[in-house]
Parts: structure tokens; C-alpha cells; sequence
């Protein structure tokens, strides 16, 4: 007997899209997760445009992560124009990140994800419940909004990023306010690891994952110039500029994203693969969380939204440490680095909160895009989303689950993964 296991809207996730299971007696013949947005073409959309212009662009292909998309996007035109950038606008950069990352956390696992483990059917419901945990989530998020703020010029679709540094630096002011913020996110991150200890995990699927993140060079844990994979217990290191051989994107019938298989096998990208392969880097409450609450290596998806959780609690100290060190040492107006225009290309990588960003612009004399490629997290992470949504599935007929719960836990699996499906979608490329 043939049947069908659907979830026809996936709910609390960017985007549009669904799962779709064909179960042939006790045999699972199709497992698809179906992306159904229309085609974005914010690589076409670039092309032609001035390097100068081309960030404000792509800035808008995420509200979530529209300053990673900033960042990578200048990292990937400076790469290509031999810009070396001075620390402080590493420095800054990075806790732009670590605002992203703590914004989108606190969103994600608390307002999004902890509604399905508790079984709310939203946060309103669950506000009922747990209402310091909500109000402790809008305040995180809220201190990752004024980070990039402060940073980017404003929260979401930043305008201080520019080639070679900043429109703008913070001053002292600014920085004071933020280190306030900062100290008072500190006490709600010692909340939410009070939150965490309280919550039971769903463990209904145990499957291998395998884990793909960029390689940190520095203490700054989201940029690098080499992505590592880890195969059993070898890391094998692939350099940003062949991130192709890595991400080898193909279409499928059922869905407008593209997906990426390294050696024909599906990898994940993502907060849980980046404290599985880094986590060793991570130290204070929030290393002390993750001994706590994360065994290495996890087989268990839902365990990315615990990883999530500790990513935060580490970007709000790693944060107050580097604003810390800005005031202690002063912030300098500096110019950004100067350049001259010339035909190049280039690529880099960046970790944005849902995991590797991949960007690479070809430039013609003029300083116009001649070509461009994204490729998301989420439109890397498909392929192993489908892996475990089947061993989901199968582990449930096993254990006799019925249908309904089934499809509980195929929701549950695909929104561990905090997709961005908008973003998934880009164009086909042409040959």
C-alpha cells in the first residue's frame, strides 16, 4: 500500500515550501523537501552594476542576514582587488557578526524553534507559558539589532559598509552605550542556559552528520580563507577560492533551489557543524554550556537549535570583549583603503548565522560585474535536510509511529535547520 506523508506549508520559516513523503508499506520510496519560491535572480541582478553599488544590492537578498551579505560581498570585491583592510575594520567587522549571530539565535531557537519542542503551536501560545523566555529572546534580539546598527548604519540593509573599511567609524559614545547593552545581554544569556537546562530535546532521529565550516585563521570565528569538511575524524581543508569543489550545485525537479553534494554526499553548514569542528575555540559560559548540553559528535538535527543557542551566548561575550578592547584602545576615523579599478575576480566565504555564504564576482576594466555567483547556506544544507527528513521518517515506521506524528517530526527536523528558503533560490547558471 502506497501513501502519502505531507506537509503542505512548512510554518515559522523564511520562505515557502514543504515536504513531501512517499511511504510503500513500510518502505520509504521519495523524500522531498520542496521549494517552491519563485526563481530570486539577485545574481542577474548585479550584472552591469559598479562595484561601488553592487553591496547596497545584494544586501537585500536577506533582512536577517543582510550584513553578512555586505560583508562577504565587499570580502569578495576586496579579494578580488588585492585590498588588504586594516584590523580595526576587522575588528568591526566581526562584531557585526556577532550582532547577526545573536539576533538570529535568540529569534530562531526561542520564538521559532522552542514553540515546536515544548509543542506550542507559536510563541504566542508559548508566552503563556514561559513568558521571562520570550521577553529574555526580544531583548537578545533586540541588542543584536543595535550592534549592527551601530555598525552597519542601520539594523537590517546596512549603509556604513564600504569597499576597503567604513563609510563611518562608532565613536567612544556609541561604544559605551553598546558595552551597557552588552553587560545587560550577558545576565540574559545566563538565563537562557538557565531556559535550556529546563527543556527535553526530542530525540526521534539519529543520524550521521556531516560537517562543512569555514576554517578561523583568528579569534575571529566566522572568516577565513579555507573551508574545512570533516570526514570520520579527518578535516579536510578546501581553499575559499575553490569553494565549487565543494558546493558542486545541481538542480532537481522538485524544487527551484539548487543543491550541493560534496563527493556525491550530502554536508550540513550551520551552527552545529561549526561547534563540531571549532567549538574547541569557544571558552566562559558559553564553552561551559556546550560541555553541558552538546555531545560531539551529535547525530541528533534538533541539536542545531541547542548549538544555536550556545553560538549566541559566545557572540554576546566574544562581543563585550571586542568592545572592550575598542574603547581601551581607542577607535581612529580612518579612510577606507584606496584602490584602483582594473579587470579581476574573486571569491570568499564568510559564516553567517545559518551557516557558510558563499560569493565570487568577475569585474570587468570598467568596475562592473561581469558575473556573479551566491550560493546560501540553505541552498547547501537541502541535500542533507532530505537525508535526515528520510531517516526521520524511517526510524519513526520502525518505532510505529503513525502518520500525524510523522509529520510532526518532519517539521520539527526541517525547521532545526533554520532555513532560509527565500534565499535558497538563484539563478541557473549558464555555461
Amino acid at each position: 500500500m502506497t501513501r502519502t506523508i505531507s506537509v503542505d506549508h512548512l510554518a515559522r520559516v523564511e520562505g515557502h515550501g514543504g515536504i513531501t513523503v512517499v511511504v510503500d508499506g513500510n518502505e520509504v520510496s521519495k523524500v522531498d523537501l520542496d521549494v517552491f519560491e519563485g526563481i530570486r535572480l539577485f545574481e542577474g541582478l548585479v550584472r552591469g552594476r559598479t562595484i561601488e553599488d553592487v553591496t547596497g544590492i545584494v544586501s537585500r537578498i536577506c533582512a536577517i542576514c543582510s550584513h553578512g551579505h555586505s560583508i562577504t560581498s565587499l570580502q569578495t570585491l576586496e579579494n578580488a582587488l588585492g585590498i588588504q583592510v586594516t584590523p580595526q575594520t576587522r575588528r568591526l567587522r566581526d562584531l557585526a557578526y556577532q550582532g547577526a549571530n545573536i539576533e538570529s539565535h535568540a529569534l530562531h531557537v526561542f520564538v521559532l524553534a522552542l514553540p515546536d519542542i515544548l509543542g506550542h503551536p507559536s510563541v504566542i501560545s508559548l508566552a503563556g507559558q514561559l513568558p521571562d523566555a520570550v521577553k529574555m529572546a526580544l531583548r537578545l534580539k533586540k541588542l543584536g539589532n543595535a550592534i549592527q546598527e551601530i555598525i552597519g548604519g542601520r539594523a537590517v540593509h546596512p549603509v556604513n559598509y564600504v569597499i576597503g573599511g567604513f563609510g563611518r567609524v562608532p565613536a567612544t559614545d556609541e561604544l559605551l552605550v553598546l558595552r551597557g547593552m552588552l553587560q545587560e545581554g550577558l545576565e540574559d544569556c545566563k538565563r537562557a542556559v538557565e531556559i535550556l537546562r529546563t527543556i527535553p530535546i526530542p530525540d526521534f532521529v539519529n543520524e550521521p552528520i556531516r560537517c562543512a565550516a569555514v576554517a578561523p585563521e583568528d579569534e575571529a570565528f566566522f572568516f577565513g580563507e579555507n573551508m574545512e569538511i570533516l570526514e570520520g575524524s579527518k578535516r579536510i581543508k578546501i581553499p575559499v577560492s575553490k569553494y565549487r569543489t565543494l558546493t558542486n550545485e545541481h538542480m532537481v525537479a522538485h524544487s527551484h533551489a539548487k543543491h550541493s553534494l560534496y563527493e556525491s554526499r550530502s554536508y550540513m553548514v550551520g551552527a552545529l557543524p561549526r561547534l563540531t569542528l571549532n567549538g574547541s575555540r569557544i571558552s566562559g559560559l558559553a564553552g561551559q554550556a556546550m560541555k553541558e548540553f552538546l555531545k560531539i559528535p551529535c547525530t541528533n538535527i534538533v541539536m542545531n537549535n541547542i548549538a544555536q543557542a550556545v553560538e549566541m551566548v559566545y557572540s554576546v561575550e566574544h562581543a563585550t570583549k571586542i568592545v572592550n578592547e575598542l574603547l581601551e584602545s581607542g577607535t581612529v576615523q580612518e579612510q577606507p583603503v584606496p584602490y584602483k579599478v582594473h579587470a579581476c575576480s574573486g571569491a570568499a566565504a564568510t559564516d553567517v548565522p545559518r551557516g557558510t555564504l558563499f560569493y565570487s564576482y568577475e569585474v570587468d576594466a570598467k568596475g562592473l560585474i561581469a558575473s556573479a555567483d551566491v550560493i546560501t547556506p540553505t541552498a547547501q544544507n537541502l541535500s542533507n535536510a532530505e537525508d535526515q527528513l528520510r531517516a526521520t521518517v524511517k526510524q519513526g515506521l520502525s518505532a510505529g509511529a503513525d502518520d500525524a506524528t510523522i509529520e510532526q517530526r518532519l517539521a520539527i527536523v526541517a525547521r532545526a535547520y533554520d532555513p532560509c528558503i527565500s534565499c535558497s533560490v538563484h539563478v541557473v547558471r549558464a555555461s
